[in-house]
């Protein structure tokens, strides 16, 4: 009898503790969903995170509330989601310059994925290269001639160092073997007036923040970074088609804390794949120049890790770094 008895407390003591376990991994459904958003509010990142956190929301049946941290290219709010508890009600909806090209100019270059859990992309979108109208160059071949032809004469603009668009712009001449000189502006505003006036020739940047100045025949289009679903990116030609390998898109994904259980982690990509086909959600986030593209967790892993090696080289081969 002594020996069945023990037998049953072990087997109730193991019980208890695969129990605990297992309440200890499921996420506090009566808590509101912290959505970090490394940018300020009203920005393009904001807009997309709100309708995110509308739709995301109303699948997991509970509250996602927006809070906005920007500044210090997305630091604090990555700290803010790194120290947060591993439960998955603080998630952090980063752009790729955040996770990726951040911690390569950090003065202690880190892993993100030491500080922070994948648990999909949301969106993915292209960039476009634009080109003064002053210039005589059409498309990327053009401009690729007209830089040839004038050493040193092209000047790329970019709204500050170390930023998308200025990796893509060493990237840009270094794949066309042309010189040309990166401008870094503070912020984009100014970077697109000197654009239209020529005072710079050209500018990798997002087409809708450009849009306006393109349909007024102030800046060109010559060329798209990737392809994309959205209409108005198809009459433009690819980089790719004069450039072959020159491709990257920018995108936005969802992490949370380092050592988010895998029950939480999957509840939460559950649910954006059931956002992943809704298309009236679908719809509403093309209106913002991005596509819906949902992936595994495992996949924004990899992701993370081969752009992280693949601008880790222009950013050393062109020796930039943060002041």
């Amino acid at each position: 009898m002594n020996s069945k008895r023990a037998v049953l407390q072990a087997t109730l003591v193991a019980c208890a503790a695969w129990m605990a376990c297992g309440v200890s991994a499921q996420t506090d459904t009566s808590k509101s969903v912290r959505l970090i958003v490394p940018f300020a509010a009203g920005g393009p990142a904001d807009v997309v995170a709100r309708e995110l956190a509308q739709d995301l929301g109303r699948v997991l049946a509970q509250t996602v509330v927006v809070e906005n941290m920007g500044g210090a290219a997305g630091v604090p709010a990555t700290n803010t989601v790194s120290r947060a508890p591993a439960d998955g009600n603080t998630l952090l909806f980063a752009a790729s310059g955040n996770v990726v090209i951040q911690p390569l100019l950090s003065k202690k270059r880190v892993d993100i994925l030491t500080q922070l859990t994948p648990v999909g992309m949301v969106t993915t979108s292209p960039h476009v290269l634009v080109t003064t109208a002053k210039l005589p160059a059409k498309n990327t071949a053009e401009l690729i001639e007209y830089a040839k032809a004038n050493p040193g004469s092209l000047n790329i603009a970019s709204a500050g160092v170390g930023g998308l668009a200025h990796l893509a712009a060493e990237l840009f001449m270094r794949e066309a073997g042309i010189q040309g000189q990166h401008l870094a502006y503070k912020g984009s505003s100014q970077a697109m007036t000197d654009l239209a006036s020529g005072q710079v020739q050209a500018m990798f940047s997002s087409l809708p923040s450009m849009k306006g100045m393109v349909d007024k025949g102030l800046i060109r289009v010559v060329g798209v970074t990737a392809e994309s679903a959205s209409p108005t990116y198809k009459s433009y030609p690819l980089i790719k088609q004069t450039l072959p390998g020159f491709e990257y898109t920018t995108w936005y994904g969802i992490y949370g804390p380092a050592g988010l259980p895998a029950p939480a982690v999957q509840r939460l990509s559950q649910a954006l794949h059931k956002l992943g086909a809704d298309r009236n959600f679908e719809s509403r986030l093309r209106e913002q120049g991005v596509d819906l593209q949902i992936t595994s967790p495992e996949a924004l892993a990899e992701r993370t890790r081969k752009e992280t090696a693949q601008w880790d080289k222009v950013i050393r081969e062109a020796g930039i770094h943060l002041n």
